[in-house]
């Protein structure tokens, strides 16, 4: 649930805090002045929450979709992927991610397509945009993003009754090297993770790989947040974590996962702000995410957002 006076607070006034340490040069992002919600035309299907807040229950068990559901994947994942690309050139120093938010919701409205995250259990944005300290679920706000900022932007798509579902890191200008590597450690934590999925690998597997690549790099693993079984449903099982576990489960031909890691250069607490959903790290280190939607094949995986 989102506060509806969070809409109301006036502009920052208060001095930014900057910080320069171990964890490098960089701006402690806190919320901003949040916009009303933007409207989706009438026209364009939606998904169960759009009014009611409420998403529909899921699948009990992980799903094994079928020809059709495969391609209705692939084309949502496409649309998914493009907005990332369409958004790249609108990053830059001075431009507020409630811009960035405009910017894919016309984009996916003017393609008949619905912005999964907004009204997904009171979400009020079309996009999430996650900054420095802000570790997942950041909400777009009038804040202008400023040189040295690292962003993730996070988009999926209600495209033809499915989901697609990516995320990756911008940087704002240019960033220092500290970021950088945090970075291209999150994406290679990904990568590694992408590469051993095949039929009949455990799913605890992925968390195996995530966090010995992040731990050997000097770099921690957020917990709390997991990726998920996709389709004609936001979120479901399989529950995917990118830390080393023995829970049970094995990947399967035909099954569609999102794996997004979430990589800090500091402890893995994080605290929820007032707003219910922008999540920061306590100690106000810098986090990076990256995201895919996989599926599974009879040979390997297919990964649908790249």
């Amino acid at each position: 649930m989102f506060l509806r006076n969070f809409f109301k607070k006036t502009p920052k006034t208060t001095p930014r805090k900057v910080v320069n340490n171990s964890f490098g040069n960089y701006e402690v992002v806190e919320p901003w002045q949040v916009t009303e919600i933007k409207e989706v035309p009438v026209y364009i299907p939606k998904p169960s929450y759009s009014q009611s807040l409420l998403p529909r229950d899921g699948p009990k068990k992980p799903e094994i979709k079928d020809k059709n559901q495969i391609q209705s994947m692939r084309d949502s994942c496409n649309f998914a992927k493009r907005l990332l690309t369409h958004v790249k050139p609108y990053v830059k120093p001075g431009v507020t991610t409630d811009e960035l938010d405009t910017v894919v919701h016309e984009m996916i409205v003017s393609n008949g397509a619905y912005p999964s995250p907004l009204n997904y259990k009171g979400f009020p944005k079309s996009i999430c945009t996650s900054i420095n300290n802000v570790a997942c679920h950041g909400i777009p706000d009038k804040r202008p993003l400023v040189k040295g900022d690292i962003l993730n932007i996070d988009v999926t798509v209600f495209y033809h009754g499915y989901h697609g579902d990516c995320s990756k890191m911008f940087e704002v200008g240019d960033c220092d090297n500290e970021a950088k590597r945090l970075m291209n450690i999150t994406e290679l934590c990904l990568r590694k993770a992408i590469e051993i999925c095949k039929p009949n690998e455990n799913f605890s597997s992925i968390g195996y790989i995530i966090e010995e690549t992040a731990n050997k790099n000097g770099y921690s693993i957020v917990p709390v947040f997991a990726g998920h079984g996709i389709g004609t449903y936001f979120h479901g099982p399989p529950d995917i974590f990118h830390f080393a576990n023995d829970l049970p489960g094995k990947m399967l031909p035909g099954m569609t996962f999102t794996i997004e890691p979430v990589l800090t250069q500091g402890a893995e607490d994080v605290k929820i702000l007032e707003d219910g959903w922008t999540a920061v790290t306590v100690d106000n280190a810098r986090t990076a995410q990256c995201e895919h939607t996989i599926l599974i094949t009879d040979t390997g995986c297919d990964v649908l957002t790249q």
